[in-house]
């Protein structure tokens, strides 16, 4: 039986990954005021993402066990690498390949034992 709760943690990190690549192509513009840098629908909509990760995160953990919450939050590097490759058009890496790898086998080592 699929542990919905699992899915929604995983499901807040992909939530929060996205604001964190919302907040990148924000920071690559120029902006005419220290103020338009800030308050712009772009931040405004990331950190909106990031209120919505964090309420998903709590209400998954009813059904996660506190010692597996870092170790799905991980999961957010895979997911903020491809997401670079597809919206910030940023080359993959052997390095990033072999980190992103590594993070996947600790997460299923982590979650098997």
């Amino acid at each position: 039986m699929i542990n919905y709760f699992y899915l929604l943690f995983l499901f807040s990190v992909f939530v929060s990954s996205i604001s964190q690549i919302i907040l990148k192509k924000s920071a690559d513009r120029k902006h005419d005021t220290r103020l338009k840098e800030y308050l712009n629908p772009h931040v405004i909509g990331a950190y909106s993402f990031f209120i919505l990760s964090t309420v998903l995160t709590t209400l998954a953990y009813r059904g996660v066990p506190l010692s597996l919450g870092p170790v799905l939050e991980s999961t957010g590097y895979v997911y903020v690498a491809i997401l670079s490759v597809l919206v910030l058009k940023e080359k993959m890496t052997r390095k990033k390949l072999l980190g992103n790898i590594l993070i996947i086998i600790g997460i299923l080592v982590c979650a098997l034992l």
